[in-house]
């Protein structure tokens, strides 16, 4: 992308590995906490890269930027990570400028997303978006694509039925306990961990379970309280988590923990519990599936799950697509007009310049010249003139390449450089 003057650098790559090629245990090495995205984020901006965007979830980790090449943002992630170069090598993915913008289009509208349809992913990038741009990274190339998959996405939500069913991990996890578990609403639930995912599966158990029987635990209890207040359920302290647990008919742990957190030493049971791990790494370590009582399933096998909509979703992706292809070709159009901004904006600050010494020149000449209305006319016709170049430039039969030269040449302009 060298003659769209978006970055000092000429490409713009995707980085990552998704649940298409990296069982959970991968991808649970390359997952990444908070704080490591602001790290690196910030060492990002100390490598000169300019633009950077990450997409970390439960189905996926991906650095989006601009690089000299793709093994910059490749080793950030793998320093900020547990992942190994060698690991990315196995199962990771590297997309170049327009690969790389239809794979994040396709991404952020739940296209290329574990459960098809899943829309959370949406939210993810807008609050990924607007990290990098706390931390200068939001460029405007960066704003721009994430504005256009927001409206794709919101369209494609609004305009076809490809969300309906089960198109999230939160909710999957529901449906997989309404369809295994009877009695639901005499059962004990365990909610162990309130992050994004937490929250979710709390609402949607409170939705479609009618379960008054919901207790919560989290680390930081206070984060439980806010969320149980809310639902008016029960909140136990972190120390009480092996009693609660003893208790529980479904235990579902959704803690951002990189190691587990629930072992096989914290269960001692005499009756049948159901653990749904919905946590990228694993929380719940392999061995507790090894005590007799348990039933443990993992998020990987809830998205292999065909739930009954699948198929009436599935045929709302060719209408999805189409809607993502007018959104892109528009965004590609703005991409197009970057190619001579730099130049229109060189050609209005030297029509300012000439207006600046004619009004000088003007004002010294005339007793009564009008300096503050012969300055808006002055302006009105800059704006004018520099759109009716842009027009010209953007008009397809044109040859843009020879006109920005011709019109260099005519008004020897200086323009800038990234």
């Amino acid at each position: 992308m060298k003659n769209y003057h978006l970055s000092k650098h000429n490409s713009f790559y995707t980085v990552g590995m998704s649940y298409l090629k990296a069982d959970a245990v991968l991808r649970g090495k390359f997952s990444l906490t908070e704080t490591a995205e602001e790290a690196i984020l910030k060492k990002a901006k100390e490598l000169g890269i300019d633009g950077l965007l990450i997409t970390a979830t439960c189905n996926r980790t991906e650095l989006h930027g601009f690089a000299q090449h793709p093994f910059q943002l490749i080793k950030l992630l793998c320093d900020h990570s547990d992942g190994s170069v060698e690991e990315f090598q196995e199962v990771g993915y590297v997309y170049k400028n327009y690969e790389a913008i239809s794979h994040l289009f396709r991404v952020g509208t739940g296209l290329d997303s574990q459960i098809l349809g899943d829309f959370e992913i949406i939210s993810q990038i807008k609050k990924g978006f607007t990290r990098s741009k706390k931390n200068g990274l939001g460029n405007p190339f960066m704003e721009r694509l994430t504005n256009s998959i927001l409206q794709a996405s919101k369209r494609i939500k609004n305009e076809t039925e490809i969300s309906s069913g089960a198109t999230s991990v939160a909710f999957a996890s529901v449906q997989y306990i309404l369809e295994t578990i009877p009695d639901i609403s005499e059962k004990n639930i365990l909610l162990f961990g309130t992050g994004k995912i937490g929250r979710n599966t709390c609402e949607n158990l409170l939705k479609h379970t009618e379960n008054k029987h919901i207790t919560l635990i989290n680390r930081t209890r206070n984060r439980a309280e806010k969320i149980a207040g809310k639902f008016n359920l029960v909140v136990k302290d972190y120390g009480e988590l092996q009693e609660e647990i003893r208790q529980a008919d479904i235990l579902v742990v959704a803690t951002g923990a990189q190691s587990p957190t629930i072992s096989k030493s914290l269960i001692h049971l005499n009756k049948p519990l159901l653990i749904l791990d919905l946590s990228i790494p694993k929380n719940v370590a392999e061995d507790v599936s090894e005590v007799p009582e348990v039933t443990l399933v993992h998020l990987d096998h809830l998205s292999q799950r065909t739930d009954k909509t699948l198929e009436r979703r599935k045929e709302h992706i060719p209408k999805a697509e189409q809607i993502i292809d007018e959104v892109k070709t528009e965004f590609i159009k703005w991409l197009e007009t970057r190619k001579f901004a730099p130049v229109i904006k060189a050609l209005k600050q030297k029509l300012k310049t000439m207006k600046e010494q004619e009004l000088d020149f003007q004002s010294k000449k005339l007793p009564d010249f009008n300096s503050e209305q012969a300055d808006i006319i002055s302006e009105r016709i800059i704006q004018k003139i520099t759109k009716q170049f842009a027009n010209h430039l953007k008009d397809t039969e044109v040859d843009a390449e020879n006109s920005l030269e011709l019109i260099q040449r005519v008004f020897q302009l200086e323009v800038e450089k990234l």
